[in-house]
């Protein structure tokens, strides 16, 4: 099974080489977030500290959100347009067909969280993280990415069209506006904070910043943490019926 999830692997990452207008998307777009966020409104928002440093955190998970959505859209071309009876006929189950397209999307967004961080280091932001802490915001950050790519795939086997799929983006990109990613949750209306608190981007964007800025932690990164291993279990055990029941 290895050797067919690398063969996939590097078939999603081909795919994505050839599609330029989505990859040139996925990388530019969280790199015009973060200018658009740091010298449009960052001059007025009171974080406590300088904005550069208080986003860059929640402009990694948007990046995240952006390059994993595609994943959807490949998952459901792949079904539209048959080649998952072609891989079927040659013996290549459901697990390494996903799984490649979840590793491709990790290796998509590493670039692209890469090209954010050298950026943001260019404009001002100066973490003070240990190499420790820099390893544990890594696995974090990974962590959801691969969450955020199975739950994707997982979508891609439940639209009917790539548009639909394509549907998910918005849903990947708004969560991190009511969470800690841009503003604290306590300037919030109070209805909105319980919700602010309580989904899942906020501890894994709260993780990121304490980590990279040398700050306490408390239990935060443990409770991201739980938020991915959920998403990524249920996405797995989920998809595994759905693809069964699409590829009959």
């Amino acid at each position: 099974m290895r050797e067919t999830t690398l063969v996939m692997t590097a078939r999603s990452l081909r795919l994505s080489r050839r599609n330029t207008d989505a990859l040139i998307t996925a990388l530019a777009l969280p790199v015009m977030l973060l200018l658009i966020f740091v010298y449009f409104f960052g001059g007025s928002i009171n974080t406590g500290t300088r904005y550069v440093t208080y986003v860059v955190p929640g402009v990694l998970l948007l990046c995240a959100g952006f390059g994993s959505s595609n994943t959807a859209i490949a998952v459901t071309e792949d079904l539209k347009g048959g080649i998952i009876d072609r891989f079927r006929s040659l013996d290549v189950g459901g697990v390494p067909i996903l799984a490649g397209h979840v590793i491709a999307s990790a290796a998509r967004n590493v670039i692209a969280t890469t090209l954010v961080l050298g950026l943001a280091f260019a404009i001002g932001f100066r973490p003070t993280a240990t190499p420790a802490a820099w390893l544990a915001a890594a696995g974090i950050l990974l962590a959801f990415i691969l969450a955020l790519s199975w739950l994707s795939a997982t979508v891609g086997l439940l639209a009917t069209s790539p548009e639909a799929a394509g549907g998910f983006t918005f849903f990947v990109s708004f969560l991190p506006y009511p969470s800690s990613a841009f503003v604290r949750t306590d300037t919030m209306p109070g209805w909105l904070q319980p919700f602010a608190d309580n989904q899942p981007v906020t501890p894994v964007i709260d993780s990121l910043r304490a980590l990279l800025l040398n700050q306490p932690t408390g239990s935060t990164p443990w409770v991201a943490l739980a938020w991915c291993a959920a998403i990524l279990g249920g996405s797995a055990a989920l998809s595994g019926a759905l693809f069964r029941r699409r590829s009959r």
